[in-house]
């Protein structure tokens, strides 16, 4: 039985996507819950038994709203009890908010305003020793990603390793945990998904703006797809050896 990975979305237009479909390919299948609609998650004692491994995705909503969305306190719960058991967990976007959250870190509005577009970020030097993203961070200094985002981590848990940053310093990749990582940007999107993004902007990002991402991410296409396949090859790789025994969880 191939390795089992519960995967938290949480709205309609934030789908695991490429993500998705590649950490397929390589070997895993994936659970995806929508909380949003109503689908309960497994924060009870043992409710991640079945699941070898976790991935939270983005969504439009704060990270810290949970008055207004309030599945988001059960999956930082879930969050937590992954951490404790060693279960690899990947977030995504608001995913790595959320994780962030859950470590004992803060998230709130970019002082520098919405991040949007195809966008650098620079490894740091622990990057390269890191088990998941050492190979993106060998291949290059610096690396090109979606952003799509107007909050950021502002203060990184305790014990939290950061792996890479935007030119203004926001935290973009992070290890909060043995086995926990975050990465504020979108691998997961093509321009499919960032159209509708798009056409569902909010009010302070320009039409034209959102339309000059979607291009951009279009034009990018093949380039976002090598940078970031990766990225579900060793996350699908660390998975797997734990579940095999081949790896033992911290």
């Amino acid at each position: 039985m191939s390795p089992r990975a519960l995967v938290v979305q949480h709205q309609d237009t934030c789908p695991p996507a490429l993500l998705g479909g590649w950490l397929e390919e390589a070997g895993l299948t994936l659970d995806v819950r929508r909380p949003d609609l109503g689908d309960t998650l497994p924060t009870a004692p043992g409710g991640l038994a079945p699941y070898d491994a976790v991935l939270v995705l983005g969504g439009s909503m704060d990270a810290f709203d949970e008055a207004g969305h309030p599945w988001l306190r059960d999956t930082v719960s879930l969050v937590r009890q992954a951490i404790a058991h060693g279960t690899p967990t990947l977030g995504i976007c608001l995913g790595h908010q959320l994780v962030a959250r859950a470590c004992g870190g803060t998230v709130a509005r970019n002082p520098r305003g919405r991040a949007l577009g195809v966008l650098p970020i620079g490894w740091t030097s622990a990057a390269a020793a890191d088990s998941l993203l050492g190979a993106l961070a060998r291949a290059d200094g610096t690396t090109r990603c979606l952003q799509w985002n107007q909050d950021v981590v502002t203060v990184m848990p305790p014990g939290a390793v950061l792996l890479a940053a935007s030119p203004g310093g926001e935290p973009q990749v992070a290890r909060f945990a043995d086995r926990a990582w975050g990465i504020q940007a979108h691998p997961e999107a093509d321009a499919s998904v960032a159209q509708s993004w798009a056409d569902d902007a909010a009010p302070d990002v320009a039409a034209e703006q959102a339309a000059r991402t979607v291009a951009a991410v279009r034009d990018a296409e093949s380039e976002l797809s090598a940078t970031w396949r990766p990225l579900a090859a060793a996350f699908a790789a660390i998975v797997t050896g734990i579940a095999t025994g081949a790896v033992t969880a911290p």
